[in-house]
């Protein structure tokens, strides 16, 4: 009898795994709790694979080998204790699936700026001709490439804390961490150290063989690092301190060092700016040289590089005012690097659903530079109450068309006008690329 593999959650993770699973030869059931988009449907459909909706069925789904997890749902709710308590494994896609292919991975995670140094390093290795795949928190999941794709010699993954909750056996050949601050602290009972220890899961099973990138500046992770036993070779990036093995910032240039060997990249010939993208270039700079690409091409491709639709990203300039996306922004660290990057007067757009923030990081920034707060959500008082007497004008709204014009008719020319939510979507929209796009729908509409 052939094992049976229960996929909880029928988005673009949940068919991948479905796929790969009857690819495998499986018996393959898929029960998503909401309604199934009509295009994942379909592919259900087509290749035959039983799934309910709107349901989870007891009697199909506890008699599995193994259940492979949405990484939306929670390891709390009764349903995966139940599972758990059965001992019936529940794992995420990218445990399940990194079982079926012999290729090596290069993973990155981080409270911010994991998309950008994700897209940043698929960009450079593509770029001199190696043969990676992109997966994880972005784009096709890894399960679909797996069962449908050519086989790849390395895949490059952004990886969630949320995915690492439900990776066990996976090793991460390269392993980078951006940084750690407070972020989905609703999913970690609030605890700080619970957020810590699900971001590290990214060096759990390395050993001398692999590499450890991650930044030097960040307390979090050195702090850390003091109580871990590391077996991976460690490459620090810094911009505050010289780094012997790694790279760091120095005279306005970005310096990569690596077994005696440097190369350098002037920071204003990047195509993104700001001291986030010097920290995300130095990470996918750390990865290339691991990959021995020639010093001509990765400076190339570094220099190249556009950046991610909802970072940081110019929309139009209207009546001299610059508006700027920056939707992916969903927890305060991340507004607090939007901000910095700012330089002219800052109306700032801001709100959504709270994840535990705390707003202290951000206050003196938002005093130097924010001349208008735009409160955009179904519930604004936290947000209000922490910069009431810090940012002159503050204003509620509770659509993005109202927000956008609020912005507009406070700024002058010469102001930015920053969509940076420092929160989750979801109360007004069903996540930040949606919000993004209405906000340049709403910026193009003015």
């Amino acid at each position: 009898m052939s094992k049976r593999i229960v996929i909880l959650g029928a988005g673009e993770s949940g068919v991948g795994a479905a796929l790969l699973a009857q690819k495998q030869g499986f018996d393959v059931f898929v029960s998503d709790k909401s309604a199934i988009k009509d295009g994942f449907k379909k592919e259900l459909d087509d290749n035959n694979i039983e799934y309910e909706q709107e349901q989870h069925t007891h009697e199909n789904i506890f008699n599995a080998n193994e259940v492979v997890k949405s990484p939306g749902i929670p390891d709390t709710v009764p349903m995966i204790l139940e599972l758990k308590e059965k001992g019936i494994p529940v794992v995420s896609e990218i445990e399940f699936a990194s079982k079926y292919t012999d290729a090596k991975f290069a993973c990155i995670t981080g409270s911010n700026g994991k998309t950008t140094t994700t897209l940043l390093t698929h960009h450079t290795l593509t770029n001199a001709g190696l043969n990676v795949g992109l997966a994880g928190n972005i784009g096709q999941s890894l399960a679909r490439q797996i069962a449908v794709d050519e086989p790849k010699d390395w895949y490059i993954l952004e990886l969630s804390s949320f995915q690492l909750d439900g990776m066990y056996d996976f090793k991460a050949d390269i392993a980078v961490l951006m940084n750690i601050t407070p972020d989905h602290l609703d999913r970690y009972d609030y605890k700080m150290d619970n957020y810590i220890d699900s971001k590290f899961r990214i060096i759990q099973n390395q050993t001398a063989d692999d590499y450890f990138i991650y930044c030097a500046d960040d307390e979090n992770i050195s702090k850390e690092l003091k109580k871990r036993d590391i077996k991976a070779q460690q490459l620090p990036f810094s911009n505050k301190l010289e780094i012997s093995e790694g790279a760091f910032f120095q005279d306005n240039k970005i310096v990569f060092n690596l077994k005696e060997d440097a190369m350098s990249v002037f920071i204003e010939q990047l195509a993104i700016q700001g001291q986030h993208n010097r920290y995300n270039t130095m990470a996918a700079g750390i990865v290339a040289h691991l990959f021995q690409i020639r010093k001509p091409k990765i400076r190339e491709c570094l220099l190249s590089f556009k950046g991610v639709e909802h970072r940081l990203e110019r929309v139009l300039k209207v009546r001299g005012m610059d508006f700027i996306n920056d939707s992916k922004a969903t927890n305060v660290n991340s507004s607090w690097y939007a901000l910095e990057s700012m330089e002219s007067e800052v109306i700032w757009i801001a709100g959504g659903i709270d994840k535990g923030n705390d707003y202290a990081e951000i206050k003196e920034l938002a005093r130097q530079k924010v001349k208008a707060l735009i409160c955009l959500g179904t519930d604004n008082k936290k947000l209000v109450e922490s910069f009431e007497g810090i940012v002159p004008t503050i204003v509620e709204t509770s659509s993005m068309a109202e927000a956008v014009k609020s912005a507009y008719f406070l700024g002058d020319k010469g102001d930015s006008i920053l969509l940076s939510p420092a929160c989750a979507s979801f109360d007004l929209f069903d996540n930040y690329e949606q919000r993004g796009r209405l906000f340049k729908e709403c910026v193009r509409n003015l």
